[in-house]
């Protein structure tokens, strides 16, 4: 009678074991939406070079503050591509699989250090720091916008700021100090 009770548990082992392996392959479904963000960056560098190209040939003849805004735009467009290569390449480590590249040699020594809590709390400070810029060409073309308009970013900036700043305490109440 014994002989017959442990086939449904080997049974079950089984196929709990089959599932699981299913459930950890299905973390490379994640790998094209990496990928895909990639794309997003080659989208975000075709219209920073387009900006640049723009001013060129008006680059003796444009106003100090156009010139300032449109600067503000490009390094917007580069820290927004570089959130994305940030969440890409850490996301990928992080979820899918180990990078193999050669520690120090690509420069990226930071990879392989950034856990999901930590890539959070950096996206957060990214975007603070993107709201920052935004609200900064704001306010340097405050003439032309409403001041309630003003008031919305200043606030939807604010909230970001605070937003972080919670983010941050919080993983450091929860998990507190991290070796880094």
């Amino acid at each position: 009678m014994s002989e017959y009770s442990t086939t449904p548990k080997i049974a079950a082992s089984a196929l709990e074991r089959t599932f699981e392996k299913i459930l950890f392959a299905s973390r490379w479904l994640l790998a094209p939406l990496y990928l895909g963000l990639s794309l997003a960056i080659l989208a975000v560098a075709v219209k920073f070079f387009q900006e640049i190209f723009h001013l060129l040939p008006h680059i003796f003849v444009v106003t100090e503050a156009d010139m300032v805004l449109t600067v503000l735009g490009l390094v917007d467009m580069a820290l927004v591509a570089s959130l994305l290569v940030m969440v890409m390449l850490s996301s990928y480590e992080n979820f899918v699989s180990q990078i193999d590249i050669e520690q120090g040699k690509a420069g990226l020594d930071w990879l392989g250090k950034l856990d999901s809590g930590t890539l959070k709390i950096k996206v957060a400070a990214s975007i603070v720091a993107i709201s920052s810029i935004h609200l900064l060409r704001a306010f340097m073309n405050a003439q032309q916008i409403p001041n309630d308009k003003l008031m919305w970013y200043t606030i939807m900036h604010l909230t970001f700021v605070v937003s972080a700043l919670l983010l941050g305490i919080l993983d450091k109440v929860v998990f507190g100090k991290r070796p880094h």
